[in-house]
């Protein structure tokens, strides 16, 4: 089994991060390579459709969403242009300082591609996102 975790501080507060990040439906509103996210009920789980840039989709389950614990968990149902199986992930938003710290982890069994292509695969994703958070709420590069 693969695992993946990054983190990144925000100049903002967690509550803040979290009402942007902690919406299961919200993917397009910051992550760039989500053009548009669908949601449905599917064997009494919220699931959600996403369309990618390039025209892949991904369909992902919500398995928790605890707005006082600022955590989404989740997990893909149909992994299309990812390398996966098994996916099973958190994002996580916790104050720190004057700002927070957000943390995306998953874990998963590599499929189609070496563990190390699907980790750098699920890594590159959590990058983007990172990145874009970062523009939206002013933490500046890198």
């Amino acid at each position: 089994m693969s695992k993946v975790s990054l983190d990144q501080v925000l100049p903002v507060p967690a509550d803040v991060v979290w009402g942007v990040v902690g919406q299961f439906n919200g993917l397009p509103e910051w992550h760039p390579a989500v053009e548009k996210s669908e949601v449905s009920q599917e064997g009494g789980k919220r699931q959600r459709t996403l369309s990618l840039a390039g025209g892949a989709q991904i369909v992902e389950n919500l398995e928790t969403l605890d707005d006082g614990a600022r955590c989404l968990d989740y997990s893909i149902v149909s992994a299309g242009p990812l390398p996966v199986t098994n996916y099973k992930s958190r994002i996580e938003v916790r104050p720190e300082g004057a700002g927070c710290r957000i943390t995306w982890s998953s874990e998963f069994d590599a499929e189609g591609a070496p563990a190390t292509d699907a980790e750098a695969a699920v890594r590159g994703i959590y990058e983007a996102g990172f990145q874009n958070l970062k523009t939206m709420f002013g933490a500046g590069g890198r």
